[in-house]
């Protein structure tokens, strides 16, 4: 397994990193474990989780993946091995309002309530990446290409958001800080706070990025390297789309995609075509689909860690396994082409 560095942290994460969305919703705590203790013996030593997970979002499962991660840790005694990341809710219309009782905002005390009720579910003293899910201000992501400007819109603001944060650093409640879902815009603005105030420092960025969605290069991808902010990149199978499991109709009956059809953004028409060769270009060369997208994710220079799902523990050794994949000349050429004859078919 490799390791990078986190920001300009002097913290240092694993390239294969493992999304619990799915933990206390698709997998019992039980299964959770096991994937846990298997994904730490295969070397990965970072975990992604948020206070809104398990995914879908209710409240009926709400909190559960940092409980799961919370009581494994607790279990094991390997806190001090593990990197965990959470992350607090952005405002949104009504979709949330079992969080926190829908208060959402990032001011002081919103953070200081969600970082505390993280503690407590991952019965732990401190979060090692804390992260701004989205902006709380409207702007393009989850899939918005185009930015629809509205006047006199008001949020938290910046140096009062990271003020907040870096009292909870000040504390020993997290470590370090990130954002998600954010724009270059944003980050830049956040990075440029820190710079000359010297608030903490964003030290990631987590944003989808897969064959099916490279938007994160058009503007994030310079800011990323030359800022050494890297990505963590999410969905980066596009929900499993990128398998191939969902070609020619299939509804494999424990897909995510099949259990919630609602989540449809990477299985429109372009985005099943765009699969469709890179299913066939893997197939052609003797490589596992899912691994090859996975090992493509690897190969970008911005990319800190490659933030995978799995429901089974089969699929999770897959999917780490990508880690040793090299992707040869021929492989990278041909992505690119079918890049460019489809591009960002699924964003």
């Amino acid at each position: 397994m490799q390791y990078r560095p986190l920001g300009r942290t002097d913290i240092e994460v694993s390239r294969i990193c493992l999304g619990a969305m799915t933990f206390g919703e698709q997998n019992t705590e039980a299964e959770a474990f096991r994937m846990m203790d298997l994904a730490l013996e295969r070397g990965v030593n970072f975990f992604d989780t948020a206070e809104m997970y398990s995914f879908p979002s209710r409240p009926e499962t709400q909190g559960d993946s940092e409980r799961a991660i919370g009581n494994w840790m607790a279990a094991r005694g390997n806190r001090d091995k593990v990197i965990v990341a959470s992350k607090i809710t952005g405002p949104d219309d009504a979709t949330f309002v079992h969080v926190r009782n829908g208060d959402l905002s990032f001011g002081v005390s919103q953070i200081e309530e969600a970082v505390a009720q993280s503690l407590d579910r991952l019965k732990t003293d401190y979060i090692d990446l804390y992260q701004l899910h989205w902006p709380e201000r409207s702007t393009n992501y989850f899939g918005a290409l185009g930015y629809e400007h509205k006047e006199a819109e008001s949020w938290t603001a910046f140096e009062d958001v990271l003020g907040a944060l870096g009292r909870m650093v000040d504390a020993g409640k997290i470590r370090a800080v990130g954002c998600s879902n954010e724009t270059p815009w944003g980050l830049m603005k956040m990075l440029e706070l820190a710079e000359t105030t010297g608030l903490p420092r964003m030290a990631s960025i987590q944003n989808p990025y897969s064959l099916l969605n490279r938007t994160f290069d058009v503007g994030l991808a310079e800011v990323a390297i030359r800022e050494d902010c890297g990505l963590l990149a999410y969905s980066p199978l596009a929900f499993g789309v990128l398998s191939g499991k969902y070609l020619n109709g299939a509804t494999p009956p424990d897909g995510r995609l099949t259990l919630y059809p609602q989540y449809a953004r990477y299985i429109q028409p372009r985005g099943l075509k765009a699969t469709e060769d890179y299913v066939a270009l893997a197939r052609a060369h003797d490589l596992d689909p899912a691994q090859m997208a996975l090992a493509y994710v690897n190969t970008r220079r911005f990319t800190t860690s490659n933030i995978i799902g799995a429901t089974t523990c089969e699929q999770l050794e897959s999917n780490i396994a990508s880690d040793d994949l090299d992707l040869p000349v021929s492989v990278l050429e041909e992505i690119e082409n079918i890049h460019t004859m489809n591009p960002n078919p699924a964003p």
